[in-house]
Protein backbone atom coordinates (compact mmCIF):
# COMPACT_ATOMS: atom_id res chain seq x y z
CA UNK A 1 0.00 0.00 0.00
CA UNK A 2 1.35 3.43 -0.93
CA UNK A 3 0.72 6.31 1.46
CA UNK A 4 1.47 9.89 0.42
CA UNK A 5 1.73 12.74 2.91
CA UNK A 6 1.56 16.24 1.41
CA UNK A 7 3.61 19.06 2.97
CA UNK A 8 1.38 22.11 2.73
CA UNK A 9 1.95 25.54 4.27
CA UNK A 10 1.51 25.51 8.04
CA UNK A 11 -2.04 25.53 9.41
CA UNK A 12 -3.69 24.36 6.18
CA UNK A 13 -5.80 21.23 6.42
CA UNK A 14 -4.03 18.27 4.90
CA UNK A 15 -5.00 14.97 3.37
CA UNK A 16 -3.15 11.69 3.12
CA UNK A 17 -3.53 9.79 -0.13
CA UNK A 18 -3.84 6.03 0.40
CA UNK A 19 -3.46 3.63 -2.54
CA UNK A 20 -4.31 0.17 -1.26
CA UNK A 21 -2.93 -2.95 -2.90
CA UNK A 22 -6.41 -3.86 -4.18
CA UNK A 23 -6.39 -0.72 -6.36
CA UNK A 24 -8.79 1.30 -4.23
CA UNK A 25 -7.67 4.86 -3.48
CA UNK A 26 -8.79 6.88 -0.46
CA UNK A 27 -8.09 10.37 0.80
CA UNK A 28 -7.84 10.61 4.57
CA UNK A 29 -8.37 13.97 6.26
CA UNK A 30 -5.37 14.52 8.47
CA UNK A 31 -5.85 17.83 10.25
CA UNK A 32 -3.77 21.00 10.09
CA UNK A 33 -0.19 20.82 8.87
CA UNK A 34 2.79 22.10 10.85
CA UNK A 35 6.53 21.48 10.83
CA UNK A 36 5.87 18.69 13.36
CA UNK A 37 5.28 15.22 11.91
CA UNK A 38 1.56 14.68 11.27
CA UNK A 39 -0.30 12.34 13.62
CA UNK A 40 -0.85 9.79 10.84
CA UNK A 41 2.85 9.82 9.91
CA UNK A 42 3.70 9.19 13.57
CA UNK A 43 1.43 6.14 13.56
CA UNK A 44 2.77 4.91 10.23
CA UNK A 45 6.36 5.16 11.44
CA UNK A 46 5.80 3.63 14.87
CA UNK A 47 3.57 0.78 13.65
CA UNK A 48 6.02 0.02 10.85
CA UNK A 49 9.02 0.03 13.19
CA UNK A 50 7.22 -2.30 15.60
CA UNK A 51 5.92 -4.58 12.81
CA UNK A 52 2.29 -4.10 13.85
CA UNK A 53 -0.27 -5.69 11.49
CA UNK A 54 -3.18 -4.74 13.76
CA UNK A 55 -2.64 -1.00 14.20
CA UNK A 56 -4.14 1.85 12.21
CA UNK A 57 -2.18 1.26 9.00
CA UNK A 58 -2.37 -2.54 9.03
CA UNK A 59 -6.12 -2.17 9.51
CA UNK A 60 -6.43 0.17 6.53
CA UNK A 61 -4.35 -2.23 4.43
CA UNK A 62 -6.69 -5.03 5.52
CA UNK A 63 -9.84 -3.20 4.43
CA UNK A 64 -10.81 -0.84 7.24
CA UNK A 65 -12.20 2.49 6.07
CA UNK A 66 -12.31 5.06 8.86
CA UNK A 67 -14.83 7.94 8.87
CA UNK A 68 -12.00 10.36 8.05
CA UNK A 69 -11.45 8.56 4.72
CA UNK A 70 -13.13 9.42 1.42
CA UNK A 71 -13.22 7.09 -1.59
CA UNK A 72 -11.32 8.59 -4.54
CA UNK A 73 -11.11 5.83 -7.14
CA UNK A 74 -10.96 2.11 -7.75
CA UNK A 75 -13.62 -0.55 -7.39
CA UNK A 76 -14.36 -1.31 -3.77
CA UNK A 77 -14.84 -4.99 -2.93
CA UNK A 78 -18.40 -6.22 -2.40
CA UNK A 79 -19.70 -5.51 1.12
CA UNK A 80 -16.63 -3.35 1.87
CA UNK A 81 -18.50 -1.08 4.31
CA UNK A 82 -19.88 -4.02 6.30
CA UNK A 83 -16.51 -5.74 6.33
CA UNK A 84 -14.81 -2.54 7.50
CA UNK A 85 -17.33 -2.06 10.32
CA UNK A 86 -16.86 -5.66 11.43
CA UNK A 87 -13.05 -5.33 11.40
CA UNK A 88 -13.28 -2.19 13.53
CA UNK A 89 -15.65 -3.88 16.02
CA UNK A 90 -13.53 -7.03 16.25
CA UNK A 91 -10.26 -5.11 16.65
CA UNK A 92 -11.32 -2.07 18.67
CA UNK A 93 -8.95 -2.96 21.53
CA UNK A 94 -5.97 -3.32 19.18
CA UNK A 95 -6.77 -0.02 17.46
CA UNK A 96 -6.96 1.73 20.83
CA UNK A 97 -3.69 0.10 21.84
CA UNK A 98 -2.10 1.38 18.61
CA UNK A 99 -3.21 4.92 19.55
CA UNK A 100 -1.61 4.53 22.98
CA UNK A 101 1.61 3.11 21.55
CA UNK A 102 1.88 5.89 18.98
CA UNK A 103 1.39 8.51 21.67
CA UNK A 104 3.88 6.87 24.01
CA UNK A 105 6.59 6.60 21.33
CA UNK A 106 5.93 10.20 20.26
CA UNK A 107 6.46 11.36 23.87
CA UNK A 108 9.54 9.13 24.16
CA UNK A 109 11.03 10.63 20.98
CA UNK A 110 10.77 14.07 22.58
CA UNK A 111 12.93 13.18 25.60
CA UNK A 112 16.62 12.24 25.80
CA UNK A 113 17.36 8.51 25.57
CA UNK A 114 18.49 8.49 29.20
CA UNK A 115 14.95 9.45 30.25
CA UNK A 116 13.19 6.70 28.29
CA UNK A 117 13.04 4.23 31.19
CA UNK A 118 11.74 6.95 33.53
CA UNK A 119 9.06 7.89 31.01
CA UNK A 120 8.00 4.24 30.70
CA UNK A 121 7.77 3.95 34.49
CA UNK A 122 5.61 7.10 34.66
CA UNK A 123 3.33 5.73 31.97
CA UNK A 124 1.55 3.44 34.44
CA UNK A 125 -0.35 0.88 32.35
CA UNK A 126 2.32 0.19 29.76
CA UNK A 127 0.90 0.09 26.21
CA UNK A 128 4.14 -1.61 25.19
CA UNK A 129 3.88 -4.43 27.72
CA UNK A 130 5.68 -7.39 26.27
CA UNK A 131 7.71 -5.33 23.80
CA UNK A 132 11.44 -5.46 24.34
CA UNK A 133 13.35 -2.25 25.03
CA UNK A 134 15.31 -2.64 21.80
CA UNK A 135 12.07 -2.58 19.79
CA UNK A 136 10.92 0.55 21.61
CA UNK A 137 14.26 2.24 20.96
CA UNK A 138 14.04 1.30 17.26
CA UNK A 139 10.57 2.84 17.10
CA UNK A 140 11.82 6.00 18.84
CA UNK A 141 14.79 6.25 16.46
CA UNK A 142 12.56 5.65 13.43
CA UNK A 143 10.15 8.35 14.59
CA UNK A 144 12.95 10.84 15.20
CA UNK A 145 14.22 10.17 11.66
CA UNK A 146 10.72 10.61 10.22
CA UNK A 147 10.31 13.86 12.15
CA UNK A 148 13.59 15.18 10.70
CA UNK A 149 12.54 14.13 7.20
CA UNK A 150 9.17 15.85 7.57
CA UNK A 151 10.69 19.04 8.98
CA UNK A 152 13.10 19.18 6.02
CA UNK A 153 10.36 18.85 3.38
CA UNK A 154 9.75 21.94 1.33
CA UNK A 155 6.23 23.32 1.08
CA UNK A 156 4.50 21.51 -1.79
CA UNK A 157 6.65 18.38 -1.47
CA UNK A 158 5.32 14.89 -0.85
CA UNK A 159 6.53 12.03 1.30
CA UNK A 160 5.44 8.66 -0.12
CA UNK A 161 5.88 5.54 1.99
CA UNK A 162 5.03 1.90 1.38
CA UNK A 163 3.19 -0.31 3.84
CA UNK A 164 4.15 -3.96 3.29
CA UNK A 165 1.33 -6.18 2.01
CA UNK A 166 2.19 -9.00 4.43
CA UNK A 167 1.60 -6.65 7.38
CA UNK A 168 -2.13 -6.14 7.09
CA UNK A 169 -4.95 -7.02 9.40
CA UNK A 170 -6.45 -10.37 8.41
CA UNK A 171 -10.02 -10.96 9.58
CA UNK A 172 -10.35 -13.76 12.10
CA UNK A 173 -12.81 -15.70 9.91
CA UNK A 174 -10.23 -15.82 7.09
CA UNK A 175 -7.64 -17.25 9.46
CA UNK A 176 -10.13 -19.91 10.57
CA UNK A 177 -11.16 -20.74 6.97
CA UNK A 178 -7.51 -21.00 5.93
CA UNK A 179 -6.79 -23.43 8.79
CA UNK A 180 -9.89 -25.50 7.95
CA UNK A 181 -8.94 -25.76 4.26
CA UNK A 182 -5.38 -26.72 5.26
CA UNK A 183 -6.74 -29.43 7.56
CA UNK A 184 -9.02 -30.78 4.82
CA UNK A 185 -6.12 -30.99 2.35
CA UNK A 186 -3.96 -32.75 4.94
CA UNK A 187 -6.56 -35.48 5.58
Amino acid sequence: MRVTFHRLPDHQWADVLIQRDDGVVYRMHAGPVTAHAPHDLVHFTVEDALGMPDGIWGSIAGGVVFRSMTHVSGRRPPHAAERSAELIRANRDRLQRAELIGGFVERAAAVPDADLDRLAAQQGADPLAGADKAAVRRAVDALRAAQRTWAALEIGAELTLTWPQHRRLVPLERKVKRRQSTLRRAS
